[in-house]
């Protein structure tokens, strides 16, 4: 075989390897399987309001994330499909691709070693409530920072770490989803709990035997954003320039103020 003859068998081999890589390639990103398929699945709790509630009766849900994932899927052209889901397990699912992104999730840096974030749209911080009876008894963080004192998280929740750093004197009550941390407040099983300030006046609108502890200051301000697959730069891009164009046209603004966020 001459060079002319090699150099010419070396060219189709190149090229037909090229050509059977590049659909491989094309699937590497969610977002080639979102369009492919014309469905977007969203992992989901249910249980944060306002940001995702589920009614059992409807099997259907509404807050501040469904409002969202709803913007997206029409900016995609695709339909939306919620996935049930728990705090426990929400990491676990983006990263198994049960579904191919979440709703909010505070940013973490545990969260972080295994799934990717989009950029952040908004930010909450930490408060303790309690029963409005200890109203005289819990009036800053210390005061639940004590032997005797027992504090409820939900588990898979930043507040599970939260309690342990902010009370490591006082007992730790973890509860499991579907069950929720107030709820052992509620029922004089926990003297208090700790939730985000978006949460939390929620709650005590909906329960008038809650209150949020008057803290001199909330703590742990953090980032929100969607968790994503990790390696899955495409898909990222795409979420993060998306959450870019709604910033800049108002609709993350004009969707705190339909849900509350701010008190």
């Amino acid at each position: 075989m001459n060079l002319n003859s090699i150099t010419k068998t070396l060219s189709a081999a190149l090229l037909l390897g090229a050509a059977a890589m590049t659909p491989a390639l094309a699937q590497d990103s969610v977002l080639d399987e979102i369009l492919a398929d014309g469905k977007l699945k969203v992992g989901t709790t249910g249980d944060w309001n306002p940001m995702t509630m589920k009614d059992p009766a409807t099997n259907s849900y509404e807050g501040y994330d469904i409002d969202v994932m709803t913007e997206l899927a029409k900016d995609l052209e695709v339909e939306l499909e919620f996935v049930p889901t728990d705090w426990k397990t929400l990491v676990n699912g983006v990263v198994a691709g049960k579904y191919h992104m979440t709703g909010s999730a505070s940013i973490s840096a545990g969260r972080a070693k295994a799934a990717g974030y989009s950029s952040s749209y908004f930010s909450l911080a930490t408060v303790p409530l309690t029963l409005k009876k200890n109203a005289d008894k819990y009036t800053d963080w210390a005061d639940l920072d004590k032997p005797g004192v027992t504090v409820a998280a939900t588990l898979g929740t930043t507040q599970e770490q939260q309690i342990k750093d902010f009370f490591p004197n006082a007992e730790h009550k973890i509860i499991e989803a579907p069950a929720r941390d107030f709820q052992e407040v509620l029922a004089g099983r926990a003297d208090a709990h700790i939730t985000s300030n978006v949460e939390a006046y929620k709650l005590v609108d909906q329960y008038e035997q809650l209150m949020v502890v008057p803290v001199e200051q909330p703590r742990a301000r953090t980032p929100i954003a969607m968790l994503l697959p990790q390696g899955d730069q495409v898909w990222i891009n795409y979420v993060n320039t998306w959450v870019q164009l709604k910033k800049e046209r108002g609709f993350f603004d004009e969707l705190g103020k339909k849900w509350q966020l701010s008190n």
